[in-house]
C-alpha cells in the first residue's frame, strides 16, 4: 500500500474536545455494572489452559498429554466461540450466557473427576470438548457493551430486557472514547493474564493439583450469572440502521480484514501457549516449580503495562502500520527465548515479550470498529478471541511434545515460529485491513474522527 494513502481509521481529537482518558471512560453511566462481574467471569480464558496443563501433567506425568488435552479445549473453544457470538448478536447475551456457564461448570467438574480417577486419555479428550465449547465469551461481550453505551447504540432492548432496563433509549456516552475503551479492555485482558495463571499455578502447586480448575469453575459460574443479570447495558438485538431499516446480517469472517486479524491473533496465541508450557517445563528442569508462576506473572505484567501506555498515547501513526511494527517487535523479542537458561534473564526477556503483545492486541481490536458492521461485532470479537485460543491450543500441543523430547528450550521455539509465520502473512495482506464499503468506513456515531494519520 502506498504511504500516501490516508488512513481514515485513526483518531484525532479536536483541540476543543477534552482528551479521551480512562477517567472519563470509567465515569460512563452503567459501566461498572458490567465491568466488575465481567472481570470475574473472563478469568477462564486465563486460568483454564494452565489449570489443565498442571492437573493432567500431575496425573499422567507427561507434558505432551497435558498439552494435548489443553489443545482439544482450545480448538473446541475456537470453533464454538464465534457461533456463541453470533447467537448473542441475534438473541441477546443473557440468552447465551446462562446455559453456557452452567454447561461449563459441569464440564470442568467432569474433567477434574476423570483426571483424578486416572481415566484414559480419550476420556479426557471427550470432557475437554464441552469444556472449551462452553467457555463464556465475556471479553467480546464487554467490548460490545462498550460500543453500545458509547456509540449511541440502543441497549437494553433485546429479548432479555427486563425491569430496570430502559428499552429504546440511546446511550449518552461519548463515541470519542471508543478507542480508549478498546485499550482499556485489552489492559483488562492482560491483567487477567497476570492474575489468572499466577492464581491457578499457586492453587495447583500450593493447595491441590485440581484447585486451579475448581477456582476457574466457581468464578465462571458466579461471574457469568452476575454479568448476565445486567440487562440494562445489553446491546440491542435486531439492530436498525439510521433510516430505520434492519441492518443486513453478515458473517464477520466473510470480511477480509477480519480474516487477516484472525491470522495475526493465531500468532499471539502461540506466544501464550508456548510460554505457559515452556515456562512450566523450565521450572521443573531447575527443580523449582514455584518459580513458574513468577515468570509467567512477569511476562503478563509486561503485557498489561504496555496496554496501559498504549491507551494513554495519542497516536499519530495509522493502526495498520502500528500493527505491523508492533508484531515485528514481538517476533524479534520471541526469537531469543530458546537461548536463555537462567531465571533472571528469562524473566527479563519474558517481560520484553509481554511488552510487545499488548500493542498488537489493542490495535487489532480497535480495527474491528472500522471493519465490521455493528450487527456482527460480537461475532468478530469472538473470532479474534477464538484465534488466540486456537493458536494457544496448537502451541501447547507442539511445545509440550518438544519439551518432553528435548527440554524447555525446544518448547520456546514455538512462539518464534508462530509469530514469524503470522508476521509474514500480516505484511503480505495488510492492504485488506483498509475499511471497505462492507465494513464501517465512517462508523455511525464516529463522525468526530478526522483522517489525519498517514499509513
Amino acid at each position: 500500500m502506498s504511504h500516501n494513502t490516508v488512513d481514515t481509521t485513526e483518531v484525532a481529537t479536536p483541540a476543543a474536545t477534552p482528551r479521551p482518558g480512562y477517567g472519563r471512560l470509567l465515569r460512563t453511566p452503567g459501566a461498572w455494572t458490567f465491568l466488575l462481574p465481567g472481570f470475574a467471569a473472563r478469568q477462564p480464558f486465563a486460568m483454564l489452559t494452565i489449570g489443565i496443563v498442571l492437573l493432567v501433567q500431575h496425573t499422567t506425568g507427561s507434558y505432551g498429554s497435558a498439552g494435548a488435552v489443553a489443545a482439544v479445549t482450545g480448538v473446541s473453544m475456537a470453533l464454538f466461540a464465534p457461533q456463541g457470538g453470533k447467537l448473542a448478536d441475534r438473541f441477546g447475551q443473557r440468552a447465551v450466557l446462562v446455559p453456557g456457564v452452567l454447561l461449563h461448570t459441569a464440564s470442568v467438574t467432569a474433567l477434574i473427576v476423570l483426571a483424578l480417577a486416572g481415566a484414559p486419555l480419550w476420556a479426557l479428550f471427550l470432557a475437554a470438548v464441552p469444556t472449551g465449547a462452553s467457555v463464556p465469551q465475556i471479553g467480546p461481550m464487554v467490548r460490545s457493551r462498550w460500543a453500545a453505551v458509547l456509540g449511541g447504540s440502543p441497549s437494553g432492548t433485546g429479548p432479555d430486557s427486563g425491569p430496570g432496563s430502559n428499552p429504546g433509549s440511546r446511550s449518552r456516552g461519548d463515541a470519542s472514547l471508543l478507542p480508549t475503551a478498546a485499550a482499556f479492555e485489552s489492559v483488562t485482558d492482560e491483567f487477567t493474564f497476570v492474575i489468572g495463571p499466577v492464581l491457578a499455578t499457586a492453587l495447583c502447586t500450593g493447595v491441590h493439583p485440581a484447585a486451579g480448575l475448581i477456582a476457574e469453575a466457581v468464578l465462571t459460574l458466579a461471574g457469568g450469572l452476575l454479568f448476565a443479570a445486567q440487562r440494562g447495558t445489553q446491546p440491542k438485538t435486531g439492530r436498525r440502521g439510521e433510516g430505520g431499516s434492519a441492518e443486513p446480517r453478515v458473517s464477520a469472517l466473510s470480511l477480509p480484514g477480519v480474516r487477516v486479524l484472525a491470522i495475526s491473533f493465531l500468532g499471539i496465541g502461540s506466544v501464550f501457549g508456548g510460554m505457559q508450557v515452556s515456562l512450566t517445563a523450565f521450572a521443573e528442569e531447575i527443580g523449582n516449580p514455584g518459580v513458574n508462576g513468577l515468570l509467567y506473572g512477569v511476562f503478563a505484567a509486561g503485557n498489561m503495562l504496555a496496554g496501559i501506555v498504549c491507551g494513554a498515547v495519542a497516536w499519530k501513526v495509522g493502526p495498520r502500520r502500528r500493527l505491523v511494527v508492533g508484531y515485528a517487535g514481538l517476533t524479534l523479542a520471541a526469537s531469543a527465548l530458546w537461548a536463555v537458561h537462567s531465571v533472571p534473564l528469562l524473566a527479563g526477556l519474558g517481560l520484553l515479550v509481554g511488552l510487545c503483545i499488548a500493542p498488537a492486541l489493542i490495535t487489532g481490536y480497535t480495527l474491528v470498529e472500522s471493519l465490521v458492521p455493528a450487527s456482527a461485532r460480537t461475532e468478530a470479537f469472538t473470532w479474534l478471541t477464538g484465534a488466540v485460543a486456537l493458536g494457544q491450543a496448537a502451541a501447547v500441543t507442539v511445545a509440550g511434545q518438544l519439551a518432553d523430547a528435548h527440554g524447555a528450550s525446544a518448547g520456546f521455539l514455538v512462539p518464534l515460529v508462530g509469530t514469524a509465520l503470522a508476521l509474514v502473512t500480516l505484511i503480505a495482506l495488510r492492504s485488506r485491513l483498509a475499511p471497505t464499503a462492507s465494513g464501517r468506513v465512517a462508523a455511525r456515531g464516529m463522525s468526530h474522527r478526522v483522517p489525519v494519520a498517514v499509513d
